[in-house]
């Protein structure tokens, strides 16, 4: 048996400008239909002001996908809580890379810094409301 777990964000229409990001931070192939891309026989709502969001997205960086939509217009949007996006690598430089490129106009809830279990190490919340963080394991 083959399965994947993948993580699956909603965002209150601004799904295109967070994966934008994503990909110029993360790199990968980034695949996006939009409500309008949709056909008849999906019963998708045709809101004209939705047209242009994201009905669905996927980022995928070598084997790690993350996917995503906008909430659709009938349904109301919930934050996302609880939960934060992982990212481990390999060198110090890395994660700071990825720290400052993800970070920036968020909320950083712990700057990147040597801890116990790793090299470095901080979490943040970006400025889309996605949690995140980035780890560099101690070598051993």
């Amino acid at each position: 048996m083959s399965m994947k777990i993948i993580p699956y964000l909603t965002f209150n229409g601004n799904c295109r400008e967070a994966f934008a990001l994503y990909k110029q931070v993360l790199g990968g192939e980034l695949f996006s239909l939009t409500f309008a891309d949709a056909p008849e026989e999906a019963c998708v709502p045709k809101d004209a002001t939705y047209k242009d969001k994201i009905l669905h997205t996927c980022l995928t960086v070598g084997d790690f996908s993350v996917m995503a939509s906008d909430c659709p217009p009938h349904q109301p949007f919930s934050k996302i809580q609880g939960v934060s996006i992982s990212l481990n690598v390999d060198s110090v430089a890395e994660a700071e890379r990825l720290f400052k490129g993800l970070s920036a106009g968020g909320n950083v809830h712990m700057p990147l810094a040597k801890t116990f279990w790793a090299e470095s190490f901080g979490m943040f919340e970006d400025r889309f409301g996605v949690g995140w963080m980035v780890n560099c394991e101690a070598k051993r």
